[in-house]
């Protein structure tokens, strides 16, 4: 009697056609697999987010100066956390276009996009500290917004895209 389902695959296929199988398959799989993961330095996970190949992300949060909504865009790529865009609503301090870094363009509302600046993370990990509830530094994805200040305002925390070619 057969003991699985597993077991009578492999008898059908073959021990080498089997392992055949799961080799081709498993590079298409692990590319689509990503995890977006916020944790403190102690350890604690503030978030962790399914981010197969493709998908996009936002880092938001308000200015400490201004007030105004900034914006940074990552894009889960070929395995890696790559920068893709920010979005400034003026030149307040520490903002701004660097020549060389992307293409500035409008956003019609008297703003700007910093496009097509395609930087890959290093590590894929960033290291922030989180703003207060004020600054409220927040996730964006699919239409949600997670706010990082309400759960770790004042903490250093890590972001951190994890895919099978980098697990640690």
């Amino acid at each position: 009697m057969p003991s699985s389902i597993h077991d009578v695959s492999r008898r059908a296929l073959g021990p080498a056609a089997f392992a055949l199988c799961l080799m081709l398959a498993l590079p298409s799989e692990a590319s689509d697999e990503g995890w977006l993961e916020v944790t403190a330095d102690n350890g604690r996970r503030i978030a962790s987010l399914p981010m197969p190949e493709g998908e996009a992300w936002c880092l938001e949060w308000n200015h400490s100066v201004t007030g105004i909504r900034v914006q940074d865009c990552y894009r889960h790529r070929e395995g890696l956390m790559v920068l893709e865009r920010s979005h400034q609503p003026d030149f307040a301090a520490g903002l701004g276009h660097v020549l060389g870094r992307g293409r500035q363009v409008s956003d019609g509302e008297g703003g700007y996009w910093i496009e097509e600046i395609d930087e890959p993370v290093p590590g894929n990990r960033y290291h922030l500290r989180v703003g207060s509830p004020e600054v409220n530094h927040r996730l964006l994805h699919e239409g949600r917004r997670l706010s990082l200040s309400d759960q770790a305002a004042g903490e250093r925390v890590t972001i951190h895209l994890r895919t099978s070619a980098s697990t640690s």
